[in-house]
């Protein structure tokens, strides 16, 4: 089996053969292509997408496949769906019903892990963004093991705010279970940023959101997690969430290394304007493709879809197509600890590939994703 396409690192058309899930050898293609190909797209933080709410435990199955399936053809090979603030029961049963899924449906490998962002976030307006403010709570080792037991296992992220009582005990806890942690939804001072960080947290949750709207021009959470190079940070550059100029003063901070694309997708992303759940809140989709809660008109996660960012990350960043596409591939790896995930193109690197094509007008045209048994 073969895939062909232009390496956006070298420019060259490659031809990448599999073996057994993984790329077996690249090598230089004689064939006339204007497609390129790139390891497939990774999103570490999906609340929905294509009508389908990933925080109702009622979910049907058929309806997720679909959903991964729509998610498939913007280019994300792999992804982590993302359950936040609610009750315990219902966090719970959203994560069993994915679970569930992961297991059943044919294409549910497509779900790498589970992403936790909440309850144990900043219960204070601004920094606790569209997360209901009646179910945020302190972090414990119990209810992770709750989460845990419901998820088979397989909760792999946990977004938190650090400046719980007990989160940097918590925070080990986690570590040592194999989990990333990482810091979002906060009001945390610098030394709570960075004893979180000493305690084995290693990402922020889409940096520069989930925060006051007014905060110290020097002194701020937003500013220490952009200067703490142990920090991956996940970011989402839709244009909305984040102002062109601070995506490309983060992408700098970060460097090509150090930043992650995400969607924080919700139900309506790929679908019509209109009315939506996010849990048990009520989303609506507005024409100019934001999404708010109805309640109090606050950013209620997005409608993006990744190869929107992967373009945005070019125009708004000033990256190259080779790093744009790093941040949703080998950055998500590496921020995830997943070694057969962290390289490019490379042998014995996993073989799902993202094939698409640079349009006039700087955005990209997703052909097909490709993914194979690992």
């Amino acid at each position: 089996m073969t895939a062909c396409g232009i390496d956006p690192r070298t420019g060259q058309t490659v031809r990448v053969s599999v073996a057994e899930g993984q790329i077996s050898q690249v090598t230089e293609s004689t064939e006339d292509t204007d497609r390129h190909i790139s390891p497939g797209w990774m999103d570490l933080q999906v609340n929905g997408f294509a009508g389908i709410d990933y925080n109702d435990p009622r979910s049907p199955m058929d309806e997720i496949a679909r959903s991964i399936d729509v998610q498939r053809s913007t280019g994300v090979a792999r992804l982590y769906p993302t359950v936040i603030t609610g009750s315990g029961p219902d966090m719970e049963g959203s994560l069993r019903n994915l679970a569930r899924a992961r297991r059943v449906l044919p294409n549910g490998d497509a779900f790498l892990g589970f992403h936790v962002e909440g309850p144990w976030i900043s219960p204070h307006d601004g920094p606790r963004g569209a997360h209901p403010k009646q179910h945020v709570r302190a972090p414990s080792i119990e209810e992770f093991e709750r989460f845990q037991d419901a998820a088979e296992g397989l909760v792999r992220l946990v977004t938190l705010g650090p400046e719980h009582e007990r989160a940097c005990r918590v925070i080990e806890h986690m570590v040592e279970h194999g989990v990333v942690v990482s810091i979002g939804h906060t009001n945390a001072t610098a030394e709570q940023i960075s004893d979180a960080v000493l305690a084995g947290a290693t990402m922020s949750t889409h940096l520069g959101n989930g925060a006051h709207s007014m905060v110290p021009r020097h002194d701020n959470y937003i500013v220490h997690q952009l200067a703490d190079d142990r920090l991956y940070a996940g970011l989402i550059v839709d244009g909305i969430h984040l102002p062109p100029p601070f995506a490309k003063v983060a992408l700098r901070a970060k460097g090509p290394s150090r930043a992650v694309l995400v969607t924080d997708a919700v139900a309506p992303a790929h679908c019509s304007p209109g009315l939506y759940m996010l849990g048990e809140q009520e989303v609506e989709l507005l024409p100019e493709q934001r999404v708010e809660l109805t309640s109090s008109r606050r950013l209620a996660g997005s409608a993006l879809s990744m190869d929107r960012g992967v373009a945005n990350a070019c125009r708004f960043g000033g990256l190259s197509l080779f790093d744009a596409t790093r941040l949703a591939t080998s950055n998500a790896g590496e921020a995830m600890d997943i070694p057969e995930r962290s390289g490019y193109l490379e042998v014995g690197q996993a073989a799902d590939f993202t094939l698409f094509r640079c349009q006039p007008d700087g955005t990209l045209a997703v052909d097909e994703t490709l993914t194979w048994a690992h």
